[in-house]
């Protein structure tokens, strides 16, 4: 059995070595495939060319890219030499790079491309341990890097060279044996990788994985996703270097299943899902939620029978699935409830709307899925929680999202949805996984009410790099990490988070709510691509908002109204549609209490970025936005 992710990844390339581990895009946009044999034969060549320079067992290789083929062989060939990477995407600063590399005194770093080697080599007087570079992107030529100024002491490669120069080094027996026995001589406890959280709070963390940490995971993520199965397609969208992608293909390779390679951009997105025709997609909500606006402001541009159908069985389509979970027991039981009670109430309005359902399910929702191709079993959902509405709408026309949970801290994995016997709102953790939740005491709440999320099991990291100091405060040393989410337990046993710790607002009349909710159904909304609320020590709450700015120019055309695209959040028109919005998505009605009414917004003019006001999860930066947008805040609340 397998200890390591290089050993995993040995036993699938003996059992499936024909079968395509890898599609990626030639620079005519085509997928071309790569077998397990092929990627293997690659790995090898990378590895010999890594210990020739220098690399071994302990050493931390920089890993400066974003989703393409060449990373994961790139992240094998240093793992199978018993090295850790230290990956970051290309959105990383300049100032984060160097901290990375200088912190973990990084010998050798391979970079995308001609942008990001140039991005490294400005800080090269601040990394005196970096003796060589590797650039991967192999439409990269010698010249290129050749007209580039780089330090003389500093070795630059080009991919291409360390493969072809790697399989002449395979040429000698020897060589090839003693990555082998490398692989084989690789401990569990050994660390895999050294991932810097891009930080909500400014301050970035090494966080350190081992091969255990994730080993663990390949094998209780099945128990709870079944259907995994070899030679599916995986089509991948999200930062690889963060961990919820990375375990992601590390779930497809411990398959033997295929990755094909794309990006979380509409018109991309769509085409390649047609080509590709997945089985399975690793996302974010906020993707789920684009493309549920998406569907939404098409139809209504669409207008006419059309759009009146879709409306009408979507309605139905929600009030079935309803009454459909609450006649199967599939209810979050966070207050206990009376099955009896439960099946009396459902019973007859789910007979009642089922031939509805297959109607509409036969007239639209097959659309709908069919844009998600023909062998789509299921979204994974991670990096926050489904909004309710989200959740809700694609399960009730028929499209499956698997929710989890998890921290780069825990290489992700907390907790899934189970792909099977599913309850909307809870995850359940993986078997091995302890979880506690407990009050500002310390003591363990009872179902339904919300507490500090501590989790013990092998998927915890061992520590910040570096920072024992760090590990300190949240890593207990009988093994307890504290979260910082606020989660809350069914009477059945499964949990939800509902908020982060650090997130509360604390009104000044001692009102405590969590923005997450509230941020998260302001942003169903087709007119509002973005919502940050704020409040803390106020009277009441505030929101940021960012506009969907195609949607809200469909309206003003809908409704002749006069704009330009850069006063657009000037019109009062927009502010009165925004203000509407709001007051009819956060109300009692919709199960908000009057303290967490919006009471005042303001329109922001652009997008938010990754890298600046979010993660690479695409979570909000809450400490980044305070400041970049403190003017804007301090308006909210005059006066």
């Amino acid at each position: 059995m397998y200890q390591t992710i290089p050993q995993l990844f040995e036993t699938i390339v003996e059992k499936y070595p024909s079968v395509p581990v890898q599609l990626s895009k030639d620079e005519k946009g085509v997928f071309q495939p790569i077998t397990y044999r092929q990627l293997h034969d690659e790995v090898y060549a990378l590895a010999s060319a890594l210990s020739f320079y220098g690399v071994k067992r302990g050493d931390r290789v920089g890993l400066i890219s974003d989703n393409r083929k060449e990373w994961l062989a790139s992240d094998l060939a240093i793992l199978s030499l018993g090295a850790a990477d230290v990956p970051r995407g290309q959105d990383a600063m300049t100032h984060e790079v160097a901290f990375i590399l200088g912190i973990t005194e990084a010998e050798f770093c391979f970079v995308e491309n001609i942008a990001q080697l140039k991005k490294v080599a400005s800080v090269l007087d601040q990394l005196p341990h970096l003796a060589t570079l590797a650039v991967l992107d192999q439409k990269t030529t010698r010249e290129q890097v050749r007209d580039l100024a780089v330090k003389s002491d500093v070795t630059v490669l080009l991919y291409s060279e360390m493969v072809a120069g790697g399989n002449l080094l395979l040429q000698d027996s020897k060589q090839r044996k003693a990555i082998r026995e490398g692989i084989a001589n690789t401990d569990a406890e050994e660390i895999a990788t050294i991932i810097f959280t891009s930080g909500t709070t400014g301050e970035p963390k090494g966080v350190m994985l081992s091969h255990r940490n994730f080993i663990y995971q390949l094998e209780a993520i099945p128990k709870l996703i079944k259907g995994l199965e070899p030679e599916q397609r995986w089509l991948s969208v999200l930062p690889v270097w963060h961990s919820f992608e990375r375990i992601l293909q590390y779930v497809a390779l411990s398959n033997a299943s295929t990755i094909a390679y794309s990006k979380p951009l509409g018109s991309i997105l769509l085409n390649d899902l047609a080509v590709v025709n997945p089985h399975w997609m690793g996302s974010v909500p906020r993707i789920w939620e684009a493309v549920r606006s998406g569907v939404f402001a098409s139809m209504k541009k669409t207008g006419g029978i059309k759009a009146a159908l879709f409306f009408f069985f979507t309605g139905v389509a929600a009030r079935y699935a309803k009454n459909h979970d609450l006649l199967l027991g599939r209810v979050a039981a966070f207050k206990k409830r009376n099955r009896f009670v439960d099946i009396i109430r459902s019973v007859l309005p789910a007979a009642l709307l089922f031939p509805l359902y297959k109607l509409g399910n036969l007239l639209v929702f097959s659309k709908i899925q069919a844009k998600l191709g023909t062998s789509f079993i299921a979204g994974v959902s991670g990096g926050g929680s489904l909004s309710e509405g989200v959740d809700l709408f694609f399960d009730s026309i028929g499209i499956k999202l698997v929710d989890g949970y998890g921290l780069t801290e825990t290489a992700p994995v907390i907790s899934i949805r189970p792909l099977q016997k599913s309850i909307k709102r809870t995850m359940t953790a993986l078997e091995g996984t302890e979880l506690k939740i407990l009050d500002a005491e310390g003591r363990a709440v009872p179902p339904g009410e919300k507490g500090v999320l501590f989790v013990r099991g092998p998927q915890v990291m061992s520590g910040y790099f570096k920072r024992p100091d760090l590990t300190k405060t949240v890593l207990s040393e009988d093994g307890w990490l504290n979260t910082g989410d606020l989660a809350m337990r069914t009477h059945h046993g499964e949990f939800a988070i509902v908020g982060r710790a650090k997130d509360t607002i604390v009104l000044s009349g001692g009102e405590n709510l969590e923005p997450v909710p509230i941020e998260a159904k302001l942003a169903e909304s087709e007119f509002i691509e973005q919502a940050v609320v704020l409040g803390q020590d106020r009277k009441h709450l505030g929101a940021l908002i960012v506009l969907n700015k195609a949607r809200v120019a469909e309206y003003l055309k809908e409704k002749n109204i006069p704009y330009l695209e850069e006063t657009m959040t000037h019109l009062s028109e927009v502010k009165e549609l925004i203000g509407k919005t709001i007051n009819d998505a956060i109300n009692a009605k919709s199960g908000f209490k009057p303290f967490e009414h919006i009471a005042r917004f303001k329109l922001l003019s652009k997008s938010f970025e990754v890298g600046k006001e979010l993660s690479a999860k695409q979570e909000l930066k809450r400490f980044e936005i305070d400041k970049m947008y403190e003017e804007e805040i301090a308006e909210l609340f005059a006066g």
